[in-house]
């Protein structure tokens, strides 16, 4: 009783955020234990032992980064983005080439000994990020400068998107927007960011038509933009989906009993929302939704109260990647989007998924405890004094940068 005390007398952050992470954490749960019943089947399994010895175990852990993360002062994540980019890029060329391939693409590699696979594409998307944020933060005082500030944070950002688009597609266009709106926040020119999106547009082009899995992405479109012209393979996905949502009702079926869990090839990470629809209907739907939006607020509210450029920053960069990846899964679901294989933040089953996540969610609660404490110290000494410093974003450098 004393260790879980003292647990959480360390716990820091915004409690909101504490509060969405144990919601999703235990839908997650309950829904994938429900979905992977044709898993259980095919791998010889139970059920339960698919979910304790998986799923549970990186739920579980997943936490723990969290916990553990949001404990290390955020400023020292700009020393490790420049270490995690040092070995993203060559790690993503590396996938490219090495890499185990699924449905016809090179997105994940395995890690020797222990004999699990991770997708490097997750590990990309924190370390841009976080790099970005800091060379952002660093290059203000020059941040109009071509030379010194706009090709270095261009080359990253390009160097990176193309390299996950060549594989994942769907991940590189929304990392891609993530990052157009961090140096929108970042006081990068309108001229310049149109420079930085005619090269994206260019490399998207190149990838669309010339990549390797060109006829695949092409595939998903037209069956998207016209079904009725596909043949009923190409559309299995997406119309089984909908028949899960069109089951569901407004309260749904009830826990444990989706009926397309059985026919959808993915329902435990890619099409996960589908069948909590189907369970727990509208109702479910629409409490997934708010906890996404909530959790976006709340790291808005940090974002403004940050006192350091960095932390706003990274806060920023991390919130708005967890939200969109959340609500293009949804929208695939829905069938607002064609067919991608992005994950439900917190939710879908998947090990680096749920990691990388757990971290993010670690270091967004990390900036949190530091505006905490700074709104804290700032009390102590004069309100008013500390109220006015706590509405604005300081630019400054960082010891960590150096």
């Amino acid at each position: 009783m004393g260790t879980v005390q003292a647990l959480l007398e360390k716990t820091k952050g915004d409690r909101w955020i504490w509060l969405i992470i144990i919601l999703l954490s235990l839908i997650s749960i309950f829904a994938v234990y429900s979905a992977t019943g044709t898993l259980a089947y095919k791998q010889g399994k139970t059920v339960e032992k698919i979910l304790l010895t998986k799923h549970l175990i990186f739920v579980v852990m997943g936490i723990g980064m969290i916990y553990i993360a949001h404990l290390v002062d955020y400023k020292y994540y700009a020393g490790i983005s420049k270490i995690l980019m040092i070995i993203t890029i060559p790690l993503l060329f590396y996938t490219l080439v090495f890499g185990a391939s699924l449905n016809d693409a090179s997105r994940w590699v395995k890690i020797p000994i222990i004999g699990l696979t991770f997708q490097t594409s997750d590990l990309a998307k924190l370390a841009l990020i976080t790099f970005l944020a800091r060379m952002l933060t660093k290059k203000q005082e020059n941040i109009k400068d071509v030379k010194t500030s706009f090709i270095p944070i261009m080359g990253s950002v390009c160097v990176v998107f193309v390299l996950i688009a060549l594989a994942n597609l769907s991940t590189a266009l929304m990392l891609f927007g993530v990052s157009i709106l961090l140096l929108i926040i970042g006081r990068i020119s309108i001229k310049q960011i149109m420079i930085v999106c005619a090269g994206g547009f260019v490399l998207l082009m190149f990838v669309f038509f010339l990549g390797p899995r060109r006829e695949t992405y092409k595939s998903r479109i037209n069956s998207y933009m016209h079904p009725e012209k596909q043949h009923s393979d190409k559309t299995f996905q997406a119309d089984q989906a909908k028949i899960a949502l069109a089951s569901g009702g407004i309260f749904g079926k009830g826990p444990g009993n989706s009926t397309q869990r059985n026919f959808l090839p993915h329902p435990y990470s890619d099409f996960i929302f589908a069948i909590i629809v189907e369970e727990y209907g509208l109702v479910g739907a629409l409490i997934i939704i708010v906890l996404y939006l909530v959790l976006l607020y709340r790291c808005v509210r940090i974002v403004t109260q940050s006192p350091k450029a960095f932390g706003a920053l990274l806060a920023a960069g991390l919130s708005f990647s967890l939200t969109i990846q959340a609500f293009a899964n949804m929208a695939v679901a829905v069938g607002l989007g064609p067919v991608t294989g992005v994950p439900l933040p917190l939710v879908s089953m998947g090990g680096t998924s749920m990691i990388f996540t757990s971290i993010a969610f670690g270091i967004i609660l990390s900036v949190s405890r530091d505006v905490e404490e700074n709104g804290k110290k700032g009390l102590s000494e004069d309100p008013v004094k500390s109220e006015s410093k706590m509405n604005k974003v300081i630019v400054g450098e960082l010891p960590a940068m150096t």
